[in-house]
């Protein structure tokens, strides 16, 4: 019998995992393959309040974990009207399979970590939880005191422990990378109320584009190729395409979009809700949130759950405070008279 399992090992798992690891006996189930390329289908940028996170932990990246071109502006492109304008960001680029495997490997050894492992289900038993993992082939059960979902969008956990309210927006981001791509190394931000409602993202890595989206989940794939077109129209060109990733996402609505604990049962990152409704920036509020829960556990499990949903009380306010942008960005009006404004721009020599 474990303390605690934790289901998913990206950031939110990893830093828990590793604040824990010392202090109880721990489980982590990830479903990805050790050595398997991997790519976490967003951008892959390290944004101003994720490094903030990692400066909180007296953490710095490893230089193999940083890819060029690094981004200074961000090329915001609305596809409808059409208008396009920079705008200053400080991103850090990087190789986001990389980098969950480096937070991965800074959990101490004292942890019980299975790689290329698949939780099918969790449900509760006598005295807490049982896990039932697919791993090479066989099958195994194990117990756990508690239990944390720290499986982003789609969470396990969260289906079978916390009722859905309503509120939380679910979307399917799909990302595909080309060898060769000419155009501008920036960050481009791309707006189309007829592609999406969210909105979708082109970056450079080591040579390769990168173009995605988040888009609503009927006709994700039509919408998606919708984007490909018209990005083509304004002038991309597409060559061999290396690979093709995909995910659900979720987007936070109101109150009612996030959940936290629950006899036993946790919630961090983005199975909390705990992402951006502006940029689906997730990975502060990931780290953030494993803090957190590491610190409502430091004295024993009992009243964790109370302790924990009081200190995320200032992520679930910020992020709701965040909709006061969404109109802003989202609305296409809005988003006209901001962009035709060149507002806060960049002048391009």
């Amino acid at each position: 019998m474990y303390d605690i399992g934790i289901v998913g090992m990206g950031p939110a798992g990893a830093t828990l995992a590793r604040l824990l690891g010392e202090k109880y006996k721990v489980l982590v189930v990830d479903r990805k393959q050790p050595d398997a390329e991997y790519g976490k289908c967003c951008g892959g940028l390290l944004a101003l309040d994720a490094q903030k996170s990692l400066a909180k932990f007296s953490l710095t990246l490893p230089r193999d974990i940083l890819v060029t071109p690094q981004i200074f502006a961000v090329r915001t492109i609305d596809l409808r009207y059409p208008l396009e304008r920079y705008y200053q960001r400080f991103y850090v680029n990087l190789d986001r399979g990389k980098f969950d495997n480096w937070l991965a490997s800074l959990i101490p050894p004292s942890v019980t970590v299975l790689r290329g492992a698949l939780c099918k289900s969790v449900k509760r038993v006598s005295g807490g939880f049982a896990l039932t993992v697919r791993q090479g082939g066989e099958i195994h059960t194990y117990g756990v005191k508690a239990l944390v979902g720290a499986d982003g969008a789609g969470s396990l956990t969260r289906r079978a422990f916390f009722p859905d309210k309503g509120g939380i927006r679910r979307y399917v981001a799909i990302q595909e990378w080309y060898e060769g791509d000419k155009m501008d190394p920036f960050y481009a931000s791309v707006f189309d109320p007829e592609i999406t409602d969210c909105y979708c993202w082109t970056i450079h890595k080591e040579g390769r584009l990168v173009v995605g989206g988040a888009f609503p989940q009927q006709n994700a794939t039509r919408r998606f190729q919708l984007l490909k077109e018209k990005l083509e129209q304004r002038g991309y060109r597409f060559g061999h395409r290396v690979r093709r990733e995909g995910c659900l996402v979720y987007r936070p609505g109101g109150m009612g979009s996030f959940a936290t604990a629950r006899d036993r049962a946790f919630l961090v990152g983005e199975a909390a809700g705990f992402i951006s409704p502006s940029s689906l920036e997730g990975l502060s509020y990931a780290m953030d949130s494993g803090y957190l829960l590491a610190r409502a556990l430091e004295p024993g499990l009992h009243g964790a759950e109370t302790r924990y949903t009081a200190s995320t009380r200032g992520i679930r306010l910020g992020l709701l405070s965040k909709h006061l942008k969404v109109p802003f960005m989202y609305q296409p009006l809005l988003r006209r008279l901001v962009m035709r404004s060149g507002l806060d721009s960049i002048h391009m020599a």
